[in-house]
């Protein structure tokens, strides 16, 4: 557990938490119509369920970040703060511990992907010290939702 502002309370995901953690990603535009937040959150459940972490206040789920380290790069997905919550650093909060859990894991390096109509999370990415890399992200579906 870490405590920082705001008294957040950081920890690792657990089933009992689903409902909330999707209604946080609704609140804030996360969810889209070709993922399924239930399965994306089962199917992290089984590979590295330590790395997909929530951030609560007062036993209200108010943050989540998720992470994954593939032995080559770490990533971060659906980091989420309540609007409600923002700007007190509990994305940074977030942010951190998964870079902390990911350095223990042996990482050298974040990568992150940011939706290209979400241009205002950009300057919260750069204050914490990512930049652009000069690359296309490229995807095919494996499995569709």
């Amino acid at each position: 557990m870490v405590v920082g502002a705001d008294t957040l309370e950081i920890r690792p995901e657990q089933q009992s938490d689903d409902h909330r953690v999707i209604a946080l990603w609704h609140r804030c535009g996360l969810v889209v119509d070709w993922n399924d937040p239930q399965r994306d959150i089962e199917r992290k459940r089984d590979v590295q369920p330590e790395l997909f972490l929530v951030g609560l206040l007062d036993d209200r789920i108010v943050a989540s970040v998720m992470a994954g380290y593939d032995g080559h790069r770490g990533w971060l997905y659906y980091l989420a703060v309540d609007p409600d919550y923002r700007r007190r650093g509990l994305g940074r909060l977030l942010v951190e511990e998964a870079q902390r859990r990911l350095l223990e894991m042996g990482c050298p390096k974040i990568n992150l992907l940011v939706r290209s109509a979400n241009t205002a999370v950009l300057d919260f990415y750069h204050h914490l010290g990512f930049s652009p890399d000069e690359v296309l992200s490229l995807g095919r579906r494996l499995i569709v939702d």
